[in-house]
């Protein structure tokens, strides 16, 4: 029957709802199959484009490609005119469509060559036809003489990133700088509840702000490296603790870069699983085809149906 039939699962936990189709998270989308080693996503509100991060296998190199749907079908994929050159990650496509934040540790202007700390860029465009501008660095305070990664901006224009040390509590914190109409704000701490003196990284807020979902490394209730927290904000605007979302989502290896479609109510995140390979093989084919599979411990991207 679990072969011809849909299978429902509905449980509440802590405020969020698992509706699942499947029984574990499963490949976001087919084209990005052939690319053994890739991470981030981002989709237009229209769905009809999709920009992630294509790696070499020791993450050295990196290009953000885009994929377009025309007339229901994905294009193949192109890398972006402003990736090929230094280690271009983390696309964020802002709801209208018309700015690309990324992280990259490309130099300021063109006076040198040599690679920096890594700093939040965009480019933009006059409208959803026309191309990207060249990169234009978001400037202080966001950025620094430190790094600064995975930028995500809400609707009110609030960019929240990852920051390694300006204002941290430890190591990696989520930080935002508010947007006041003319400028950004100085960068505040998300606090407690969200960070601690551990790696806090990789955060996704929704673009009303309600809730945040985000990695955490090492914490006594992981699962074993890196898992998908989530916290709400709360009717006195505070976050609250964060809460881990659990064994049917994460795995013992690293899942981070999350994205979260709230139209679709679709989560996608990177994840470096593994299935452990405890068979005995007969031939050589039977072991290449175990080893090629998608959770063979690099980074892919998934996605899971889930009501926030």
């Amino acid at each position: 029957m679990r072969d011809f039939f849909k299978i429902i699962v509905i449980t509440l936990i802590s405020g969020f709802t698992f509706s699942q189709e499947q029984e574990k998270p499963i490949p976001a989308f087919d084209i990005l199959k052939k690319y053994q080693n890739v991470r981030d996503f981002t989709i237009s509100t229209t769905h009809d484009e999709i920009y992630f991060t294509i790696q070499n296998p020791s993450e050295e190199r990196a290009v953000i490609a885009v994929i377009k749907k025309k007339k229901k079908r994905w294009s193949e994929p192109e890398m972006t005119s402003f990736s090929g050159n230094f280690r271009n990650i983390e696309p964020f496509l802002t709801q209208d469509g018309l700015r690309l934040y990324f992280a990259s540790n490309r130099p300021i202007d063109d006076t040198t060559t040599k690679a920096k700390d890594y700093d939040i860029w965009y480019v933009e465009r006059k409208d959803l036809k026309s191309k990207w501008s060249k990169p234009i660095n978001v400037g202080a305070p966001v950025n620094s003489s430190n790094n600064e990664f995975y930028p995500c901006v809400t609707l009110n224009g609030n960019l929240y990133f990852t920051s390694d040390v300006i204002k941290t509590l430890g190591k990696d914190d989520i930080l935002v700088c508010k947007w006041d109409g003319k400028q950004y704000t100085e960068p505040e701490n998300l606090g407690m509840n969200i960070n601690s003196t551990g790696y806090e990284f990789n955060a996704f807020v929704s673009p009303s702000e309600d809730f945040i979902i985000y990695t955490c490394y090492g914490r006594p209730d992981g699962l074993g490296s890196g898992d998908l927290y989530i916290s709400y904000k709360n009717n006195k605007g505070n976050w609250d603790t964060a809460k881990n979302l659990g064994e049917t989502i994460n795995s013992k290896q690293m899942d981070y870069c999350p994205f979260y479609d709230t139209t679709t109510q679709t989560l996608y995140f990177t994840s470096k699983r593994m299935i452990a390979i405890d068979k005995t093989f007969t031939n050589l084919k039977e072991f290449e085809t175990e080893i090629s599979s998608y959770e063979n411990g690099f980074s892919r991207i998934y996605k899971y149906q889930i009501k926030l």
